[in-house]
């Protein structure tokens, strides 16, 4: 029955899926002097809308967790394009509907993010429930498009403005939520299969009980971490190499890694099947490490944008990976494994850049220190799968 259904029309909607998640992490943090501009809101306030984002990401994964297996994958995926719409198309509007428009966008920031939230937790178990033959390549596929939607919607938006011109930035959040408000039609007709039985898949407290479950998340903080702790500061690397505008440093550093990233998961995607996982995820660590210590420890500015964008590369397996072993160790995790899994990576992602920024702080505002501070992410993340690997040759030898 299976081999009837379009599983195809089921892995366009999450690519788009997970275009809209980047078009919803990236696309506002782009106006943010132009909000200053126009509504006259602060710097220090702007910097709380990213904030909003993530924490509501954050507070999303742990309702998913608990709640979406009773509503139904699809009722819930259909709602995550729908509010990801609503909210971008409601960036061009609200602010200057309400009586303050900082309160306005926060409020849209929210709604997106929401959707961004559901995204990111339910994208990789209907991907995962799909019997495709190499999952642990598809999905690193899937994670690719994060990539390629965070470089087309700054190259995107990039071109729009010099063309166009900032002031019609409304427009531009309005044609953005096309891709979402497009995307509902592809779920709602897609075939969606389970995840586990009902009724079989475990609940929160099972896995909080099982030892290697906790491996798991520390491998996924660390990915998290890992990737973003570098992604953050890429713009300020590459500024500082190039001695260059904001714009090409932008282009230089957070669309360099991103590419990099996105080039990474798509061979693991199209080659992934003639090589162990656990290994590539090892040497990924590794280079990872080796990035990190270039970059922090590099005399030269242009190296250390080298380490920085060569970093994009090494992350690039980190997420999809932990995510398809964490399917291979624990099979009945569920939709609650995959949730707190997606909680785990934005913890990291969350903990990554504050901890350069802190340590840079205290180094006397010295970039280079904070990122070095960094290697102990990529660390234990090799030193996590190599016990993942050990435990896994054991269970194999009891068999």
């Amino acid at each position: 029955m299976n081999t009837r259904k379009n599983y195809g029309k089921t892995l366009l909607a999450c690519y788009l899926g997970f275009i809209t998640q980047a078009i919803s992490a990236n696309f506002a943090p782009l106006l943010f002097l132009t909000f200053y501009r126009t509504y006259g809101i602060s710097l220090d306030k702007l910097a709380l809308v990213s904030t909003c984002f993530f924490f509501t990401q954050l507070m999303v994964d742990l309702v998913c967790a608990k709640y979406v297996d009773k509503i139904g994958y699809r009722k819930c995926v259909i709602a995550s394009e729908a509010l990801s719409g609503a909210g971008l198309v409601g960036l061009a509007f609200i602010p200057e509907l309400l009586p303050s428009p900082y309160g306005g966008i926060l409020l849209c920031t929210a709604v997106y993010a929401v959707g961004s939230g559901l995204i990111e937790v339910l994208c990789s178990p209907i991907v995962e429930a799909c019997p495709f033959k190499n999952k642990e390549g598809t999905m690193s596929l899937l994670h690719s498009f994060y990539c390629w939607g965070s470089v087309g919607v700054i190259l995107g938006s990039t071109v729009f403005f010099a063309v166009f011109g900032m002031e019609h930035w409304k427009l531009l959040a309005c044609i953005w939520a096309i891709v979402p408000i497009y995307n509902i039609f592809n779920f709602a007709v897609c075939p969606i299969e389970p995840l586990v039985e009902d009724g079989q898949g475990m609940n929160i407290t099972q896995l909080f009980k099982t030892r290697i479950f906790w491996l798991l998340i520390i491998l996924m903080v660390c990915a998290g971490s890992s990737e973003l702790a570098m992604a953050q500061w890429a713009s300020a690397f590459a500024e500082s190499a190039l001695h260059a505008s904001k714009t090409v440093g932008d282009l230089a550093g957070p669309c360099g890694f991103a590419v990099l990233m996105g080039i990474s998961r798509v061979l693991y995607g199209k080659f992934g099947e003639k090589v162990d996982l656990t290994v590539f995820m090892v040497i990924s660590g590794v280079l990872c490490l080796g990035c990190y210590l270039l970059a922090g420890l590099a005399a030269a500015p242009v190296l250390g944008l080298i380490g920085c964008t060569v970093c994009g590369f090494s992350v690039g397996i980190m997420r999809p990976g932990s995510i398809s072993i964490s399917s291979s160790v624990l099979p009945s995790g569920g939709t609650a494994m995959f949730a707190l899994l997606a909680l785990a990576g934005d913890l990291g992602g969350s903990a990554g850049p504050a901890v350069v920024g802190m340590v840079s702080q205290k180094a006397g505002e010295d970039l280079q220190a904070g990122v070095l501070a960094g290697i102990g992410f990529p660390l234990v993340l090799v030193i996590s799968v190599l016990v993942l690997r050990r435990w896994r040759g054991k269970e194999r030898k009891r068999r």
